[in-house]
């Protein structure tokens, strides 16, 4: 089988430049490039955070995210992409840092299997953390 590798996650915004404060603020990324996408009608940037990149589109007149796709329980309810999930060392530590930036919890997690949280990002697109379990 070819080999790959994971290279991005794109989300679509009401703001390009909203977004890319946010991912910036909230989650220490930073633009790596800005374009224009002619065949979608998108200005587009790619921000990054080390190896991981989120591709930020702006697209005029594009319809605004539903209601359901921003809480992770409904969100489940409909096919598709749901979410981009990090790991965290504490979630704990890392939820105390999120609330003090002003970041908004969509969903908190402590169960047997594990800890994980939801953030939304400002156009409230889901962006999965999560704590793995001690052996």
């Amino acid at each position: 089988m070819a080999e790959f590798a994971f290279h991005h996650c794109g989300v679509s915004v009401p703001s390009l430049d909203a977004a890319i404060e946010w991912y910036g603020r909230v989650l220490g990324f930073a633009v790596e490039k800005r374009f224009h996408i002619a065949a979608a009608g998108a200005e587009a940037a790619m921000v990054r955070k080390g190896q991981l990149r989120f591709e930020i589109f702006e697209v005029k007149g594009a319809a605004p995210l539903p209601d359901d796709r921003r809480h992770p329980p409904a969100d489940l309810k409909t096919h598709g992409n749901k979410h981009v999930a990090f790991r965290v060392e504490d979630l704990e530590e890392f939820l105390a840092e999120m609330e003090a930036k002003g970041a908004d919890v969509a969903f908190v997690v402590r169960e047997a299997f594990g800890k994980g949280c939801f953030l939304r990002d400002c156009a409230g697109n889901l962006i999965e953390f999560v704590e793995e379990p001690t052996p």
